[in-house]
This record gives structure tokens, C-alpha cells and sequence, in this order.
């Protein structure tokens, strides 16, 4: 049996016969995750606008959002030891809901973030910065885990939203990595790996470069 939850094809008699009524509520969190991502998403809309007339250029160049997948959800909550219910996804999981933002130079990065925080709204929960120290691989962006308030025709609910902030430069690395290190039936070796990771540092002298040019510019 086959239904779809929010656009997405959900294959039920893959999910350990789930009963319509789970099926519900777990449509009905999506939708609430899902309306956490618009709430995320337009503020950052409205910052953009507004550094738009303020400085005459837009910080953000996109934003892209997802969803995780039923699949991806239970079996991160199997990972980890949980049952597969509803109440453990809003409990345990802190990046059902995603949102990506792209900036075009680093300091937009954290220009952006710390505006987004000082919303009164806006909970920080959890901060990772892979740009200050980036991971092994050489992967850079900086996530944050925050707490946004939806407002529903007779309640206020509290969901979290993953944001990954990064710049083109970085999101151009990291798109391509993933596309390399996990393509089906190849045995990705040391040597790519390292490989890998010497155009992430030149992907991280780009964006130094790229800083200080527009620093010059404004000046």
C-alpha cells in the first residue's frame, strides 16, 4: 500500500506494518517540521532583503530545505537503539527538518547566523563549527541545531531545524565529495581521499581570497 506524505511516495509495507493511525501522526509531525522549515526560511529571506538595502548586495545567494525520508528516520533511530515511534523522532532526532543556506562570502556566514540568533524566537541548541575546525575529510560549514515556534490554529508548538550555513565555495566541495566518495561499486582509495582533501583547502584559500577582496571593495 502505498500513500505520500507531503509530495514524498511512502511505501507502508515497508515500515513493519504501520497502522493508519500511526501513519497520521506521523504525517502530522511532518507537517509540523515541514511548517518549522517555512518559518526558518523566511526569516532568512527577510535578512537577505533587508542586508540587500542595507549594504546593496545579497548575502545569501539560495537556501535549499529537505525533509528526511521515513527510511532515513527509522533507521537513525535503529542506529541508535530507539523504538520506532513517533514521540522518539521528536525526541531524540534533531535534524528531521534541514535547512541550508548558502552565503556568498565566509563572513556572510556568521553575519547571518548571529542575526538569525539574536531573534528572540530563535533558541540556539546546539553549535558546530566546521568551519573554524574543519572535519578530517576537510568538510567545512557551520550547523547549527535551533528551537522556532509554529503557530497552529489552536496551539504553539516548539519543533527543531537543523541549519547548515556555508558558502558556494564549500557547498561546491561538499556536493562533489559526496558524489565521489560514495559512488556504487568503487573503491575509493587513500589516495582520493587525500586528494579530496587538498581541494578542500584550496576551496578554503578561495574563500580567504575572496574575503579580502571584498573587504577591498567596500573600502
Amino acid at each position: 500500500m502505498e500513500n505520500k506524505l507531503n509530495g514524498i511516495p511512502v511505501n507502508i509495507d515497508s515500515l513493519d506494518d504501520v497502522t493508519q493511525e500511526q501513519f497520521q501522526a506521523f504525517a502530522k509531525l511532518m507537517a509540523y517540521y515541514r511548517c518549522a522549515m517555512m518559518e526558518i526560511e523566511t526569516k532568512l529571506n527577510v535578512l537577505n532583503v533587508e542586508y540587500s538595502l542595507r549594504f546593496e548586495r545579497n548575502p545569501i545567494s539560495s537556501i535549499k530545505t529537505r525533509l528526511k525520508t521515513p527510511m532515513s528516520i527509522r533507521e537513525k533511530l535503529v542506529r541508535r537503539g530507539y523504538d520506532v515511534t513517533v514521540e522518539n523522532i521528536e525526541a531524540v532526532l534533531n535534524d528531521v527538518a534541514g535547512v541550508r543556506v548558502i552565503c556568498s562570502f565566509p563572513k556572510d556566514v556568521e553575519t547571518i547566523a548571529k542575526a538569525l540568533l539574536k531573534q528572540d524566537d530563535v533558541q540556539l541548541l546546539e553549535r558546530k563549527d566546521y568551519i573554524l575546525s574543519p572535519k578530517e575529510n576537510g568538510y567545512r560549514s557551520l550547523h547549527l541545531i535551533v528551537a522556532v515556534p509554529i503557530y497552529l490554529a489552536h496551539e504553539k508548538r516548539i519543533m527543531r531545524v537543523e541549519i547548515q550555513l556555508r558558502t558556494i565555495a564549500m557547498d561546491f566541495w561538499a556536493s562533489l565529495e559526496h558524489q565521489l566518495r560514495y559512488k556504487k561499486d568503487v573503491d575509493f582509495t587513500d589516495e582520493m581521499a587525500k586528494e579530496l582533501k587538498f581541494c578542500a583547502e584550496l576551496s578554503a584559500e578561495l574563500d580567504r581570497r575572496m574575503d579580502t577582496l571584498r573587504d577591498q571593495v567596500q573600502q
